[in-house]
């Protein structure tokens, strides 16, 4: 991991990466384009945002070896289901309850850690995750009783969540021999393409949209992906993959208040009970997990 320090502070950065990232759900539910076609193009728009900045980047993709191309084929791929199945989630349940889902990241990638290291986890930490399940099953609850589809999309988050933790840890890897910001580039062309694939498969449309659509995409592109996606992935080089994903814990609360202002979405009450049993045992799942992890993601970096 990087030595120096950022331009500004680690937690200024991080909140405006969660406050752009908040904005994403909102977009995609004004939005009436697949899910699919809303993926491909905020990353294709993302990516041509990126290119004219890449040239001093040439010679670190020259030594690029296969095994990195390897790594960067799966995060992206990773990405792009993580993208899929979440965007697609927001067309069958609230955006409070799919974000507050998406929150149980961080523990996903502790997951990963334990896997690949078998890392020893605290009681205490074990305790807060299974607060945060517990909060996971009472949101699903909540939402089998507003429609038999809310749970469906919940499902779709979860799934979603396992992807980009993936994505994350991936990127933990990768970061640790190649800019940030080729490694977003890279990552994001990928994941654009395997979008497109999906689309051509699928036959759906590319571009049988109003401009409306079109100009959802660019904010899609520009907002949570270039202040929120790429902003994380570029701190990856001042901290852990386990530190960035903390800033999910933040999405929940921006998204929900952003949705209940402009959407006029509400929560049951056993949804506000469930999201509060995430975020608090998930928080201190972080806490009492985090150096354990840390010392995890350290090997993680130093095995490439």
């Amino acid at each position: 991991m990087n030595s120096k320090k950022p331009p500004l502070p680690v937690p200024l950065l991080m909140l405006v990466g969660i406050v752009a990232i908040s904005f994403s759900s909102i977009f995609i539910k004004w939005s009436e384009a697949p899910a699919s076609v809303q993926g491909m193009y905020r990353l294709l728009f993302t990516s041509l945002l990126m290119l004219p900045f890449a040239r001093p980047y040439t010679g670190a993709l020259l030594q690029l070896r296969r095994k990195d191309w390897l790594l960067i084929a799966c995060s992206g791929f990773m990405l792009a289901l993580h993208f899929l199945l979440w965007m697609g989630s927001l067309e069958y349940t609230s955006v409070a309850s799919s974000t507050m889902i998406v929150a149980l990241e961080p523990a996903f990638i502790m997951l990963g850690a334990y896997l690949l290291y078998r890392e020893k986890t605290s009681l205490a930490s074990i305790l807060g995750m299974v607060v945060a399940i517990a909060g996971i099953a009472l949101i699903g609850w909540g939402d089998i009783g507003l429609s038999a589809d809310n749970i469906k999309g919940d499902l779709l988050s979860a799934g979603g969540t396992l992807a980009v933790a993936v994505h994350m840890l991936l990127g933990q890897r990768l970061v640790s021999r190649m800019p940030a910001y080729l490694y977003s580039l890279l990552v994001f062309i990928t994941a654009g393409a395997v979008f497109a694939v999906y689309n051509l498969l699928g036959s759906i449309a590319f571009f049988a949209y109003p401009a409306r659509e079109w100009g959802i995409f660019v904010l899609l592109a520009v907002v949570p992906t270039v202040f929120g996606h790429i902003l994380f992935n570029w701190l990856l080089q001042y901290a852990s993959a386990t530190t960035v994903s903390m800033n999910i814990l933040g999405e929940p609360v921006g998204a929900s208040l952003l949705a209940f202002v402009l959407l006029g979405e509400r929560l049951t009450a056993l949804q506000w009970a469930g999201g509060i049993l995430v975020l608090g045992g998930l928080a201190g799942y972080l806490y009492t997990g985090r150096e354990r992890t840390t010392k995890a993601e350290s090997k993680l970096s130093e095995a490439s």
